[in-house]
């Protein structure tokens, strides 16, 4: 009887922790991309990126199927995704083809990730639950990230222009419906 109690406890807490675990999942992911930018390891990077867009999409799934949505979900996804659509496009961008802008190329990709957290912390006060006001920090860093595979055909200023675009993008009061 006493085993059983402890394993159903055991069991509630790791339900509970399902989806938080998946946005470390995420966080890991994102910053294993900013290392492997770092590093040199772009084409890596990006694939990083792309896995933790992947485990990002179901970790609030999950969280409303098991109903263990919570506050500490909401900042730690947050957290998450600042550095996984923020720091890790933006590191992989600058490391690809910015960083030959000198200051301007740096100063907006730190302009870009500042708008990124400026987007989340609005994001995390909003009582709205049908749409998103500017465009979520995921699909800039996606569109970011995608832009990566552009190298060889755009010129370097129209990557800058792109980054400024999704910067504004996620200020913006424009509002995107939720799916």
């Amino acid at each position: 009887m006493f085993l059983l109690t402890v394993l159903d406890q055991t069991m509630k807490k790791l339900k509970i922790q399902t989806a938080n675990l998946l946005t470390i999942i995420n966080l890991f992911l994102g910053g294993f991309a900013v290392i492997e930018s770092i590093k040199g390891n772009l084409n890596l990077s990006l694939l990083l990126i792309f896995v933790a867009a992947f485990v990002d999409r179901f970790d609030g799934i999950v969280a409303r199927k098991l109903q263990i949505e919570s506050e500490l979900g909401k900042q730690l996804d947050s957290m998450s995704d600042i550095i996984s659509f923020g720091v890790a496009p933006a590191l992989l961008i600058y490391q690809g083809i910015l960083f030959e802008f000198n200051i301007p190329g740096t100063f907006f990709v730190i302009f870009y990730i500042a708008c990124g957290a400026f987007r989340l912390a609005r994001f995390n006060i909003s009582d709205n639950q049908s749409y998103f006001t500017g465009l979520p920090i995921t699909a800039a860093g996606c569109l970011l990230t995608f832009s990566y595979l552009m190298l060889p055909i755009f010129s370097p200023e129209l990557f800058l222009f792109f980054i400024i675009i999704l910067s504004f993008s996620m200020v913006s009061p424009f509002k995107v419906k939720k799916i």
